[in-house]
């Protein structure tokens, strides 16, 4: 034991000292810490997108504006709410939020909907100096020591076209001119400031005549080819990513057009939009929650998704000191080290020991992962900080912590047990990349189904990934949440374990032999001669 102790220490102290493993200690908390942050200020720092708008028709453009304005309002109202949460006098427990009782919503639709319909309505308030007016009632429950509250800045702002530059163009004529400011070599004149210009919006004159019933024959034609769309509205753009503004003037297009075709059927617009603004209550129910507890909450979301982030790290972690482990052993052998260290040691001493050695750093890196995960969780906890708070409360309650720690030790020794007897059989990294080929496509599948596991965790695929034990540690670890079969929890971790033991005791056998040998690598047959010989 003494000299699986040294060789262990020996390779964790080797191993301690590289820039590499200070890199990847760090790394890990710096990005958690940018992905809670970071994100934040890097959507201030967008800047404010500059757009054009050319209707033809006269039609579409006041709707447009009335629903970049209603928006930018509810942009108010949320900034709003965050100010007073941040500042309040009163910070009591009752303040932050129950993410066990929150019922689970689309975010997205919500603020939607808000924005479009309830938000609109509220943010009209905020106009004509009603924004100062609610500040001025919210300042007696604020500290006194607070900043000014500060303006969303405007996500989108409509410029006037390019001097010289006529609406009344064709549109191909007009997106000809535009062109070289879409594409940035030249500039539009904001305030008296030269700014880039983000997207153009060009509506046709006609844009009546191109209106279609998809339902019909003529608009199922029309979609199916994909002809017309270019005599349609066009939304010039280099920035294909960002889609928000197309979304928000198609979205107010095909409501207008919908409130016309109501009028011109002899329907009250007003009425059908009041009827269209009607919402029923939807619950989500589990029915492996208490009795009236059943409800989804954000908490259940959360827990349900979260092991594919332990599934990641899970990989991340395995692969990267497996690796450490197969250069640490290759190097040795072409140096001729293991030759010294074999005068001191018998072979299975020096295995144990490298294991150990490296398990050693894999513990300490996870840890600080870990550890940093938990703090950095802690410190951004707060009303102000919903997601942290709930991220923070799913894995302090949900027991995913342990299995994480579990299944990370016994999917190192099964992975580092094969990348160990890769690394003896090898002398070269390139000899070894060669061999590692099968054992990367293994390790490939766990990340192939990283994202499915969770939407049918009890599934057919599901439980035969878990009993394959070389996939034993990433698929039960994605089930963590779902509460798997016991037979699955039980009987999956013991075959992990026997599974192990059995490859353990193969790689000893492989390295008995082969971390001595010399010239090529030898062919499956002669490894396996190995592993029968006494």
């Amino acid at each position: 034991m003494r000299a699986i102790f040294l060789i262990a220490w020996r390779e964790y102290a080797e191993n301690a000292k590289t820039k590499g493993f200070w890199i990847g200690l760090f790394l890990f908390p710096i990005i958690i810490f940018a992905s809670i942050f970071v994100q934040r200020i890097l959507d201030d720092a967008t800047p404010t997108r500059n757009y054009v708008l050319v209707d033809q028709s006269g039609e579409y453009a006041d709707v447009i504006r009335a629903a970049m304005e209603n928006r930018h309002q509810a942009d108010i109202l949320e900034a709003l709410g965050e100010y007073q949460a941040k500042y309040s006098k009163v910070k009591t427990e009752a303040e932050m939020p129950d993410f066990e009782s929150m019922p689970a919503v689309d975010q997205e639709a919500m603020a939607e909907r808000f924005a479009s319909g309830f938000g609109s309505k509220l943010g009209s308030m905020l106009k004509d100096g009603g924004l100062e007016q609610v500040l001025a009632q919210m300042a007696p429950l604020l500290v006194d020591d607070r900043p000014e509250f500060e303006e969303p800045k405007l996500r989108f702002r409509e410029v006037p076209l390019p001097d010289g530059m006529a609406a009344e163009l064709g549109l191909d004529e007009l997106s000809t001119e535009l062109k070289p400011f879409l594409k940035g070599s030249q500039s539009v004149m904001v305030d008296g400031e030269s700014e880039e210009l983000f997207a153009a919006v060009l509506i046709p004159a006609n844009i009546g005549e191109l209106i279609s019933d998809p339902g019909s024959l003529q608009g199922l034609q029309a979609a199916m080819s994909g002809a017309g769309s270019r005599s349609g509205i066009q939304y010039w753009a280099t920035n294909l990513a960002d889609k928000d503004l197309k979304s928000r003037v198609k979205s107010s297009v095909i409501a207008e057009l919908h409130r016309k075709e109501y009028l011109a059927r002899g329907m009250d617009s007003d009425a059908v939009a009041a009827v269209e603004d009607l919402d029923v209550p939807f619950a989500d129910l589990n029915p492996n929650k208490a009795v009236g507890k059943e409800e989804v909450s954000m908490a259940d979301v959360l827990r349900q998704w979260a092991p594919v982030g332990f599934v990641y790290l899970l990989w991340v972690g395995i692969f990267t000191i497996s690796q450490m482990l197969l250069n640490n052993t290759i190097e040795e052998k072409s140096n001729r080290i293991i030759e010294v260290l074999l005068s001191s040691v018998t072979p299975g001493e020096l295995m144990m020991g490298k294991l150990a050695g490296i398990a050693g750093v894999g513990l300490t890196m996870i840890g600080v992962w870990m550890g940093s995960l938990v703090t950095i969780l802690k410190l951004s906890a707060g009303p102000e900080a919903e997601f942290p708070t709930m991220l923070w409360e799913v894995l302090r309650t949900s027991g995913l912590i342990p299995a994480f720690m579990v299944y990370f030790i016994l999917g190192y020794l099964l992975y580092s047990a094969l990348f160990l007897a890769i690394g003896s059989v090898c002398n070269t990294i390139k000899e070894a990349q060669n061999l590692m080929g099968p054992v990367m496509l293994i390790m490939m599948v766990p990340l192939i189904t990283m994202m499915f596991i969770p939407k049918d965790p009890n599934g057919t695929l599901a439980r035969i990934l878990s009993w394959i034990p070389l996939y034993t540690p990433f698929t039960m670890m994605n089930r963590a949440a779902a509460h798997p079969p016991m037979i699955d929890t039980v009987g999956t971790l013991i075959l992990l374990i026997v599974f192990t033991g059995f490859v353990m005791w193969m790689v000893g056998r492989i390295f008995r032999i082969g971390i001595l040998r010399t010239g090529q690598p030898p062919k499956i047959m002669e490894l396996l001669r190995w592993v029968r010989s006494s």
